[in-house]
């Protein structure tokens, strides 16, 4: 008798913030066959070790792999250590510069303290791609790639943008896919997980699947998450990420700076949460009768009991709340003056738009045009209470007192004369 839970549950869970499913009737007949004959599915997910740590963005698609365990099905934790070494050039303008084999090991070290934060150690199974790429050889490489056409690599948007451009393409860089592709013969993946930018790479699988006679893998794309901007994906160097292996307090406040229309994205995308428990917490936000601040101190609570545990959750908790709940007192920030951002002008009333740029508090006048739209910039006269600023086009006037204090998200300043 199978231990799975139904179908129609399984597809549920797995199929939650999934961006789209290739193909959803072929899912769902292998976890029919997979309930009658006992036998799990095999998941697989890649990961090339380019850098030595990770941030939320990067933990989506370990939420769904812990889905798939959840469920009863067999994770693989595939390191790139082989593709690692190519580095993928998805999404890249330019060719990537290679990583060394111990830069690539030293940095696969620290992906699975941080990866097992999310996943079950005893239900991962952690493999190396090297352990049969490096054993194709020269003859098994070139094999390999005469199972595809130059044209149909092409087809990759990043390519074919470079190829118009004249942008020079390195043969290594063509390899990569058909390097993705062979993990999934390998493994003989049933499913293979991965963001929306990796398609073409997990079609490919399908395709070198098909090819060697097998049953092609289904693949699974995931949402890229949005950074804290509300704007750009999630990256390190947008200056818009949350690191993993940040502090409960950095964790929290991050969060605590996430807008609330941007908020339900990380609750569906990375929490457990049921599409309908996230949809009960919208309707009585609508309703009135639950705040969003409460909804985002929960999340924030939920994500650093993720990473730290839940004492230090609560902790970051209070911690927040006594810096900008005003329990403690007005809060402390970096001063700034008119005259120093704007050493021009001989009057002191700017338009909040470039005051935000101008004092770091927003990369850009597009991404301060947001946060004021979504309501996540405030001032305050003396650091307690806080009043949203209402347009784009307000403008902050400064005193000859103390100054006014401006905010977005958890950062802010004290801006005088």
């Amino acid at each position: 008798m199978s231990t799975f839970p139904p179908v129609p549950e399984q597809l549920d869970l797995l199929l939650k913030g999934v961006e789209a499913c290739e193909k959803r009737g072929e899912l769902e007949k292998k976890l029919v066959r997979s309930a009658k004959t006992g036998k799990p599915l095999l998941v697989k997910v890649g990961f090339d070790p380019s850098a030595p740590d990770l941030h939320l963005g990067h933990t989506v698609v370990f939420r769904k792999m812990r889905h798939f365990q959840r469920l009863g099905h067999t994770v693989v934790f595939l390191i790139g250590d082989f593709t690692g070494m190519i580095g993928d050039p998805t999404g890249k303008k330019v060719t990537r510069p290679q990583l060394t084999k111990d830069e690539v090991l030293a940095n696969a070290e620290t992906y699975k303290v941080q990866v097992f934060k999310i996943l079950d150690p005893a239900k991962t199974r952690v493999a190396f791609n090297s352990e049969w790429l490096s054993a194709l050889g020269a003859e098994g490489l070139v094999r390999l790639s005469a199972k595809y056409t130059v044209a149909r690599l092409l087809e990759r948007d990043d390519f074919a943008k470079r190829f118009r451009e004249g942008k020079p393409i390195a043969v290594h860089e063509l390899l990569y896919p058909l390097c993705q592709g062979y993990d999934s013969v390998a493994l003989e993946a049933d499913v293979e997980l991965g963001g929306t930018d990796q398609l073409f790479n997990l079609l490919v699988g399908r395709d070198l699947m098909r090819e060697s006679g097998q049953e092609p893998q289904v693949v699974i794309t995931l949402p890229l998450l949005v950074g804290t901007d509300g704007v750009e994906k999630m990256s390190k160097s947008a200056g818009n990420a949350i690191g993993v292996t940040e502090s409960p307090d950095e964790i929290f406040g991050k969060v605590m700076s996430v807008s609330d229309a941007a908020m339900w994205a990380y609750w569906t995308l990375l929490t457990d949460r049921f599409p309908s428990e996230i949809e009960e917490m919208k309707v009585s936000v609508v309703a009135g009768t639950l705040h969003p601040k409460k909804v985002k101190m929960d999340l924030g609570l939920q994500l650093v009991s993720d990473f730290h545990g839940k004492e230090a959750a609560f902790a970051a908790q209070e911690e927040f709340e006594r810096r900008f709940a005003g329990a403690g007192g007005a809060v402390t920030a970096t001063e700034l003056s008119l005259s120093t951002l704007f050493p021009r002008e001989d009057f002191f009333e700017r338009g909040i738009v470039d005051v935000l740029v101008a004092c770091g508090l927003a990369p850009s006048k597009n991404v301060a045009r947001q946060k004021i739209r979504e309501g996540a910039v405030t001032t305050s006269p003396d650091g307690r209470a806080w009043t949203k600023a209402e347009s784009p086009a307000d403008v902050l006037r400064v005193g000859s007192g103390e100054g006014v204090f401006l905010r977005m998200g958890k950062r802010f300043v004290r801006v005088s004369q």
